[in-house]
């Protein structure tokens, strides 16, 4: 059969083999540990839908290792030549979120397509510059709340819209994990803080509760470390209609891991490890959603369910989207801006920030 070329989404080719849709390459960002755990995700996902084609490594060495491990063609040693790699369809950044913003302006200003990791950026107005040069270069940009994607996920928002239990009026999530021995999570410059590294998840579980509402009110408060990162914070969101939102984060302690939407004819509750769903109590009443297993180890708990923000980039891209409805760059606003004023009050305060 004749092999033919044409423009995908992005304005790049996409190979096509007697008109049949060819795999969305991956090209990965970064050879840490979410980057392995995502490789190892999309495995479980059809080789005939998606590729991992190229690694990039600011060590070569590493990104070499990489490869070799999880059978990848190609591996840089710099992101530039990675960003110049064109037959990539979407490039997956794994790197620590204070390298977001310039590993992402790389991209996009490359006409990359980009799927970053959570938190996208260190504030609002490095998400803003992000957000900006996607739309500058007309690109798709989505950052990787995994979590929003899970099929216990995607449920929850069809019970909601359903009003399955009611009007909603309290919202409780709790994520700790004793991580005082990982740099990341405690050193500032590493981007360390319990509500950026785990945090977030809780808040954007809030945010997708009701639907991206902007809140009235954010109430938090905390204690920090002697690094001036926040070891534990407690957020409080008030929505109007008498409706509040409590979120709890900490990387001293272990804490129950679960979140529960009480309505006023039920409740949801996620049992445990909410930001990785694999069960849901529904008045009662518990489904369980199991991961697929993992061909090589992972570092994370449930990290084969990574595969499904994968497959939701893969649609966005089919359709020619630039974002993922379900997680909109205007949800990715919102959440930062209450990461942002929740920093703001406990004072945790980062040298992104004065620049």
């Amino acid at each position: 059969a004749r092999r033919r070329r044409r423009a995908g989404p992005s304005g790049r080719p996409l190979r096509l083999c007697c008109a049949a849709i060819m795999a969305t390459r991956w090209g990965i960002c970064g050879a840490g540990r979410i980057s392995n755990d995502f490789t190892v995700a999309l495995k479980t996902l059809p080789p005939e839908d998606h590729q991992v084609v190229a690694v990039a490594s600011r060590d070569l060495q590493r990104a070499k290792e990489f490869s070799q491990r999880h059978g990848i063609e190609r591996a840089y040693g710099s992101y530039e030549e990675l960003a110049n790699d064109h037959d990539i369809d979407v490039l997956y950044i794994g790197t620590i979120h204070p390298q977001h913003v310039k590993v992402g302006l790389l991209f996009l200003k490359c006409k990359r397509n980009v799927l970053c990791e959570k938190p996208i950026a260190m504030n609002s107005r490095e998400l803003q510059q992000l957000i900006a040069a996607a739309k500058e270069n007309n690109v798709f940009l989505m950052e990787a709340v995994w979590t929003r994607y899970f099929p216990a996920s995607i449920q929850i928002s069809n019970l909601l819209a359903q009003e399955a239990i009611g009007e909603v009026k309290v919202v409780k999530v709790d994520f700790g994990v004793p991580l005082l021995h990982v740099p990341r999570t405690v050193e500032k410059e590493l981007g360390g803080s319990a509500l950026m590294d785990i945090g977030v998840y809780c808040l954007q579980f809030v945010c997708m509760v009701f639907s991206g509402e902007k809140p009235e009110s954010v109430t938090a408060t905390g204690v920090c470390l002697d690094t001036g990162v926040d070891e534990a914070m407690t957020v409080v969101l008030k929505y109007s209609k008498n409706r509040l939102a409590i979120c709890t984060c900490s990387i001293a302690v272990l804490l129950p891991n679960d979140a529960t939407i009480v309505g006023t004819k039920g409740t949801i509750k996620i049992p445990e490890h909410m930001w990785s769903p694999t069960s849901l109590i529904v008045n009662g009443e518990e489904t369980e959603y199991p991961l697929p297993k993992p061909s090589l180890p992972l570092n994370f708990l449930n990290s084969t369910g990574l595969r499904y923000e994968a497959e939701e980039v893969r649609q966005c891209l089919l359709k020619g989207l630039k974002e993922s409805p379900r997680m909109t760059l205007a949800d990715s606003t919102l959440l930062m801006e209450i990461l942002d004023e929740s920093r703001r009050q406990v004072g945790v305060v980062y040298r992104q920030d004065s620049v």
